[in-house]
């Protein structure tokens, strides 16, 4: 029984993302924040998610240098969330569905030359980023603007149709998946190779692989990989974010982040708060480009 339900919910998911590819590509940001809206009017408990969240950080971010000012309540960036995420939903269809070239020829690249300065250490590259504008379409840029395969960290989806549907997308332009679940091994053989890797940092962890730092003013676990693995292989971090700009899709590689060089306990917290910090940033300046949807604090005897 399940796995005929799996067929149907893998099969329904492809024939919607083959409708949505087959709209017409000038409508695409028109058709997609219609149907971000649509979402955030009909996905009662994620908006109320979105908007809990984006409240409790505004004081932080109104304080931040990077703020931009252009919103002025939590509703107004809940509701920009959901029409980003709705575009990006519009351009991940195209782009499985083999009609979203456009999309990549058409982004705006900057800070090309941090990338090639950390991929001049030949140790590999680990490219840290968050669910920032549209971080599936980011990673498949990589190829494009950079002559680079990414190895992209994930979870696998618990329907394995879906994941397969799934996984076609995120291994287009000569990407490659790395699973979430015994990832170490491959990641080490990526760097090894002085591959790239893709991951993104900005999602609740158990206490067993992070560290409690402050995020936008709470408390909130953080993944301490990327640092572990910088500290085992010399791997240099470059962060990497995407935002939209009007009609451009933006993508900034920044300088890689200087480690602290302490190995303890207390060292690895540092960098990882230093990572979080670079985060925090790209958020107050693109408050509406960050998938605010998930519980980024649980666990951490926050309100969530």
């Amino acid at each position: 029984m399940k796995k005929s339900i799996w067929l149907i919910q893998a099969a329904l998911f492809y024939l919607l993302t083959l409708f949505i590819a087959a709209l017409p590509r000038s409508q695409s940001a028109r058709i997609g924040k219609n149907i971000g809206a649509f979402l955030f009017n009909i996905l009662h408990s994620r908006r109320a998610i979105a908007i809990d969240n984006i409240r409790q950080a505004l004081p932080f971010m109104q304080r931040h240098p990077s703020w931009t000012g252009s919103f002025e309540t939590a509703e107004e960036i809940a509701l920009a969330t959901f029409m980003n995420l709705g575009i990006s939903i519009v351009e991940v269809c195209r782009l499985y569905h083999g009609k979203g070239d456009d999309l990549i020829d058409s982004m705006t690249v900057n800070g090309l030359d941090n990338f090639q300065h950390a991929k001049e250490k030949e140790h590999g590259v680990l490219c840290i980023s968050g669910h920032c504008g549209n971080w599936e379409m980011t990673s498949l840029s990589f190829k494009q603007y950079l002559n680079e395969n990414v190895s992209a960290i994930a979870r696998r989806q618990n329907n394995p149709y879906l994941n397969a549907v799934i996984e076609k997308m995120r291994m287009g332009y000569g990407n490659k998946v790395i699973y979430t679940k015994a990832a170490t091994r491959p990641i080490l053989g990526v760097i090894k190779s002085k591959g790239v890797i893709g991951m993104l940092i900005d999602q609740a962890v158990y206490e067993d692989n992070g560290v409690l730092i402050e995020f936008l003013g709470r408390k909130a676990w953080a993944n301490k990989a990327p640092v572990i693995f910088a500290h085992k292989t010399g791997v240099p971090i470059v962060p990497v974010y995407g935002h939209r700009d009007n009609d451009k899709y933006v993508i900034t590689f920044h300088p890689e982040y200087p480690l602290c060089g302490d190995h303890s306990d207390e060292g690895i917290h540092q960098d990882i708060q230093g990572l979080a910090r670079s985060l925090e940033e790209y958020i107050c300046a693109h408050p509406a480009d960050w998938y605010w949807v998930h519980r980024r604090w649980k666990r951490a005897g926050e309100p969530v």
